[in-house]
């Protein structure tokens, strides 16, 4: 297959490449664009390890063709973190141990900062169903719900510019 130019905007940042207008947003920020935060599980959509945020708005991008992100801006969960400060939430997940194996937590971040820039008044219950769009095998979920609870106040406060 041939391969046709792209451009993106990921975190501020703009990337040129070239890939086959089959390949997945995915695959291309992994691949082309060296940004490995965003992690592949089922590539169907199911897990959400690989959520990002699209224009504001979170985004299976397993299931997204590279060239449909061309003209938005992407966030992954590199954009989260400033240097050596971590997000709020990064912090809350470390500190809640809401981490263990790790695979499924760039999506689970991506996903709970999406939800909130998109509904910063979010109810625990409207959280708890976002949360259960998200697969994790090793938490219980418990542990996340703990540190979202305790990062609410700043969710917003640090890596939100949709620019980053």
């Amino acid at each position: 297959m041939d391969n046709h130019p792209l451009e993106l905007t990921i975190n501020g940042k703009t990337y040129k490449t070239a890939v086959e207008h089959r390949k997945t947003l995915a695959d291309t920020i992994r691949e082309n664009c060296d940004l490995t935060g965003t992690h592949v599980g089922c590539e169907h959509g199911v897990c959400g390890a690989c959520t990002v945020i699209v224009d504001g708005k979170t985004v299976r991008s397993c299931l997204m063709f590279a060239h449909q992100a061309e003209g938005c801006k992407i966030r992954t969960v590199e954009s989260l973190a400033r240097g050596d400060e971590l997000h709020p939430l990064q912090e809350a997940f470390i500190e809640n141990h809401a981490i263990q194996c790790g695979f499924c937590t760039p999506g689970f971040l991506m996903l709970i900062i999406g939800a909130y820039e998109n509904d910063p008044d979010i109810t625990e219950e409207n959280l708890i169903e976002v949360l259960s769009s998200n697969l994790c095998r090793c938490t219980g979920y418990q542990n996340i719900i703990k540190a979202v609870r305790s990062a609410s106040g700043g969710l917003l406060a640090i890596g939100s510019d949709a620019d980053a």
